[in-house]
Formats: structure tokens, sequence, C-alpha cells
């Protein structure tokens, strides 16, 4: 790699923004919160943007903080965005990200990225399962070989301190089992050996963890530092770029 390059992981959360600077020393957390004039505007929801002017600011202070830890002139970044973003969403990650950064913008589904930031080798070619639970979307995804092979998500409505609120809850469990079920039955012995697991800010709720236990028949873990699983992720794909881009793809899942 070029001594030169700098790579920054950039992950727009509903209630919060994380940054990496390839070789940076720390990772930076801020509120995805904007103050304009007298109100506090949040331009991500669901993890998609909807206040493209206020997410031009969040960027620039995400990506002001990298600068703090390494001055180089940007090469690129790898953006999250939720499996569930349209084509439309996408575009307006990309367009914030890209004005603000001024170079090569590339965009990484969340959940894979989760997965190799959990440590999973989403390269091999039995499924594995990783539930990402944020603040505005839960998504959970069976991935093989690189690639995502099925997926589900549960847009939340709100969210508390405490975790999921009850009705989502219900929700989360009911769709993750099912996508455990859809798997074909010759895959299943193998993702029971690899298990669930269970990423993002609200991966540690223990009514969750209780109830995946109890419905979705497989070992459940949590990623270590489960809430900066994706921005890891993010910024192990950037050394990976092949890899990276097998996990853009152009679909939507609902």
């Amino acid at each position: 790699m070029n001594a030169a390059q700098r790579f920054v992981a950039l992950d727009l959360g509903t209630a919060r923004t994380r940054s990496l600077s390839l070789g940076g020393h720390a990772m930076a957390d801020l509120p995805s919160v904007i103050v304009r004039g007298p109100d506090a505007v949040r331009p991500i929801r669901h993890g998609m943007v909807i206040d493209p002017g206020a997410c031009l600011r969040l960027v620039r202070l995400a990506l002001q903080d990298t600068r703090l830890y390494d001055s180089r002139p940007l090469e690129r970044v790898l953006a999250g965005v939720p499996l569930a973003a349209s084509r439309s969403d996408r575009g307006a990650v990309r367009a914030a990200v890209a004005e603000i950064a001024g170079c090569e913008v590339r965009l990484v589904d969340e959940p894979l990225a989760a997965a190799v930031g959990a440590g999973l080798d989403v390269l091999d070619s039995r499924p594995g399962l990783v539930l990402d639970v944020g603040a505005g979307i839960v998504e959970v995804v069976a991935f093989s070989e690189g690639a995502v092979i099925d997926a589900a998500a549960l847009q939340l409505s709100a969210t508390t301190g405490a975790g999921l609120a009850s009705y989502a809850l219900e929700g989360v469990v009911d769709m993750t089992a099912a996508l455990a079920r859809r798997l074909r039955a010759g895959a299943r012995p193998a993702t029971r050996a690899r298990g669930l697991v269970v990423t993002g800010g609200g991966a540690r709720q223990e009514e969750l963890l209780r109830r995946l236990r109890g419905s979705v028949r497989l070992p459940i873990s949590v990623a270590t530092q489960p809430q900066h699983a994706t921005v890891r992720g993010l910024m192990r794909l950037c050394l990976q770029p092949s890899l990276a881009a097998r996990a853009r793809p152009d679909r939507s899942w609902s």
C-alpha cells in the first residue's frame, strides 16, 4: 500500500456517527445531531439520510475528527449503508460524503461490514448469520463466500436507553427466526456450527438475547465492542477492496 494513502471508514448511524482513519490512534464517535438555530436536527433516520444539508455538516464533523490523527489528503472513504437502503438512499449518502471528502467514496452494506468487524470469515462457504441491532434499524443477514444470500430488516420508530422497546423485541426475534428457517436444509448444520453473532449498539440487551436463544435455536454470541463492529469492519475492508466491492449489491432487501 502506498504510504501516502489515507483511508477513512465512516458509519453514519441514527444515534451515533463513527469514523476511523487507517493508522489512526482513536475512533471519532459523536452524536448524529446537528444544532441548527434553536433546534437539534437528526439528519439520519433508520440509518438513511433524511436531511441532506444537516448530513453534510455531520459528515464534515466526522471527517474533521479523523484529521486530528492523520492530516494526509484523503484517498478513499468507505461508508456503511443499511441493506434496506434504496438506490436513492445510497445516492444521498454517496453525494454527502463525496462533497465533503473530495475523494473516491465506496458504499458497503453495514451488516456485512459488521460481520467483518466481529472477526467472522465472510469468505467461508458455510453460511453465517449476523443480527445488527442499530438505533433506527435492525437487520439480520445470512452470508456466504463474501456476499449476502438472504436478509430482512425492521425499521424502528423509537429507541430507549434500555434497548429495543417491547413491540420491537418480538418483531426482531420473529424476523431472525424466520430467516434462520429459510436457510436450505443442507446448510443448517454448518450454520449451527457458526451460530448467530449479534452486533450494534443494542447487542447486549439481555431480554433480546434471552428471547433469541429461546426462538432461534442457534448458539448466540455478542461481538466484542458490538457498537464498533461496523466501523471496524469498514476499515478492514479498506484493505480488501475486492471484498468491499462484493459487499455492495445493487438490490435492496425488505
